[in-house]
């Protein structure tokens, strides 16, 4: 038998997800079936598997051992880079500056060194983050950027900070700024563009409309073009929805596509203006728009961060853009 007591992190989770957390190699079927015949029980009782557990209950699982992961003497994260550019910090949250080539989250061709991985290790060398006083959380990123986009990304230190910032992002309580230099110019100086769009899974690549579509989904856009030189324009994004590859999509469909997107873009194009292998495309600011008596985020409210390190903005102004 093996107990566990809910901490603050774990509040509002459903029992079977926690069960799942703590013991990974426990089948579905048997979960449902220890639960129903009281071999997992909250605080000595019998409950539902959907029961959403608080702060300080006892869960206890009376199954063998080999359902529970062994204990890491060793965490991963610890082989992750100390490399972190850490833009803003406080007590719940943290946002960092992720480079073009790296990943947001571990996948198949890379599990060690990417952000989260990256900020795991920096809170942990704190003394923030203890994997072995957690049940189940750790901390975790509430928004991502594609490995060859740079920008800024929220870090939540618990569970109470991610579920709140996810909430925020989702109803678009949190304003996103891109800076980004498309190859020609666009039709107007200064724009919002409505769009439609579907989603091709298998190739990964959003398919654009100009009128709606079955299936598709509205993804509205603003930009303003800042300069032109060289054939190329620096343009100021606003995202109004949050669609895949939302800015890549428009630009392309408006016949001026990022200088280096390899999947929207025209291989010639790139190879013209230099070869990149990765977008100028840099999400360098977000603006917390939660209204200031929001009991977690309210101090954020009409709190702007903003990154200056855009590794192409400069070279636009001074001509190395164009190698």
């Amino acid at each position: 038998m093996r107990s566990f007591t809910v901490t603050e992190n774990d509040r509002g989770r459903r029992l079977d997800r926690f069960v799942a957390a703590n013991a990974p190699k426990l089948p579905k079927s048997l979960l449902y079936k220890y639960v129903r015949t009281k071999r997992i029980k909250v605080n000595g009782k019998k409950c539902e598997i959907d029961r959403r557990l608080e702060k300080g209950d006892l869960v206890e699982m009376y199954i063998g051992d080999e359902f529970f992961a062994p204990q890491e003497q060793r965490y991963d994260f610890l082989n992750a880079p100390r490399s972190l550019d850490v833009v803003y910090e406080d007590d719940n949250i943290l946002i960092a500056d992720k480079k073009a080539g790296v990943l947001s989250h571990p996948d198949a061709g890379e599990y060690v060194d990417t952000l989260i991985t990256r900020v795991r290790r920096y809170l942990y060398e704190k003394g923030e983050y203890d994997p072995a006083a957690e049940n189940a959380f750790a901390p975790a990123l509430a928004n991502r950027i594609d490995r060859n986009t740079g920008g800024l990304v929220i870090a939540c230190k618990n569970a109470e900070a991610l579920r709140s910032v996810c909430d925020a992002i989702r109803d678009r309580r949190i304003g996103k700024k891109y800076l980004c230099v498309v190859i020609g110019r666009p039709p107007k100086r200064e724009d919002t563009v409505t769009l439609y769009m579907v989603k091709d899974e298998q190739k990964n690549r959003a398919l654009v409309y100009d009128a709606p579509t079955p299936g598709g989904k509205t993804m509205i856009t603003g930009y303003r073009a800042l300069d032109a030189r060289d054939g190329l324009t620096l343009c100021d994004v606003t995202l109004h929805t949050g669609r895949t590859h939302q800015i890549r999509a428009t630009f392309a469909h408006l016949g001026c596509p990022l200088l280096g997107d390899g999947k929207y873009g025209r291989r010639e194009d790139n190879k013209r203006f230099g070869g990149y292998k990765k977008q100028c495309l840099y999400a360098y600011a977000l603006t917390f728009r939660v209204p200031p008596d929001d009991p977690v985020l309210g101090y954020l409210s009409g709190k702007t961060v903003e990154t200056t390190s855009i590794w192409f903005r400069d070279a636009f102004y001074d001509g190395t853009l164009v190698r």
